[in-house]
């Protein structure tokens, strides 16, 4: 079989490169041109083969999801029979039933159109509630989640063998458990309630931190509230130190800052969205993706 082409827009070239080199696909870059009004110009390679990976990231995710509305039927138009979309940070998972009368359910309505403009879909951690599959939310021939809680939890080990794995809430066990087991990592999951989108009350996990080097561990840091509030709990309950590792560094407008002013000593991050606390990358992750789903 002919090996696809990875399609990539210049902000994500550094992971792009890095997916290529370790799955062997030829890269070539979509052009892409903002007009003074807002609306965007996409220029394809005209030269494509049957089977193309799209990659995008879908933080800053109106501007992105444009851009996939754009590039897959086009890609199409130039010859593509097969389109796989990697997105490494998945938007608009989250709301997956309408909690007030009239609300959209976004993660349905971007989910159905993913699946009509690709036929796989593979993305890293996304942030799913009370829908379990990937495919439940994206009805693609092929969805497929993969987790980086592996890859940081080597990323943990290497910097702090007998830290403490802290989940900020109880959406973060699953990633917490998967981390522990990794390396045996003693681990506790706080208790959050959620009052708005930056006000939020956490109680820490009946486990020990005194004198303990503890590691927050999450899926996403996005307005960074919970990362503080838990920071702040552990420090004054007496660990000796706390860092945070997350899969997505969004770190909303200064989520960064205040995390960092809450007594964080390092953040470390995977390069699903570009960010200074890029440690870990994905990339042989996606590729391992992309192999599972040619072999299905």
């Amino acid at each position: 079989m002919q090996q696809p082409t990875l399609l990539y827009f210049e902000d994500e070239e550094a992971l792009a490169q890095q997916l290529a080199l370790v799955s062997g696909m030829p890269l070539q870059c979509i052009e892409r041109h903002t007009f003074p009004d807002g609306e965007t110009r996409l220029r394809l390679p005209t030269d494509l083969p049957e089977r193309v990976v799209v990659l995008r990231s879908l933080h800053s995710p109106n501007t992105r999801i444009m851009d996939l509305l754009l590039a897959a039927p086009t890609a199409r138009e130039l010859g593509a029979r097969h389109l796989t979309l990697v997105s490494p940070y998945l938007a608009y998972m989250r709301q997956d039933m309408a909690f007030r009368p009239g609300e959209a359910v976004s993660q349905r309505l971007v989910g159905r159109w993913l699946a009509e403009l690709f036929e796989a879909v593979i993305t890293i951690d996304p942030h799913l509630h009370r829908v379990h599959r990937l495919q439940d939310a994206v009805p693609a021939d092929q969805a497929l989640a993969l987790s980086a809680a592996p890859l940081l939890a080597e990323r943990v080990f290497r910097e702090q063998a007998d830290a403490l794995l802290i989940g900020p809430d109880g959406e973060s066990a699953q990633w917490i458990e998967q981390a522990a087991r990794a390396h045996g990592f003693d681990h506790g999951v706080c208790h959050k309630t959620r009052h708005g989108d930056k006000d939020v009350a956490i109680q820490l996990p009946d486990v020990p931190v005194r004198g303990r080097c503890v590691v927050l561990l999450d899926d996403i840091a996005s307005s960074g509230r919970t990362l503080v509030q838990a920071s702040r709990l552990l420090l004054e309950a007496g660990a000796r130190s706390v860092y945070v590792a997350v899969t997505h560094a969004l770190f909303a407008g200064d989520a960064e800052q205040v995390i960092r002013s809450a007594g964080v000593r390092h953040i470390w991050s995977t390069d699903s969205v570009a960010h200074s606390s890029n440690v870990v990358s994905v990339a042989p992750l996606i590729a391992q993706g992309l192999q599972e789903l040619a072999r299905c």
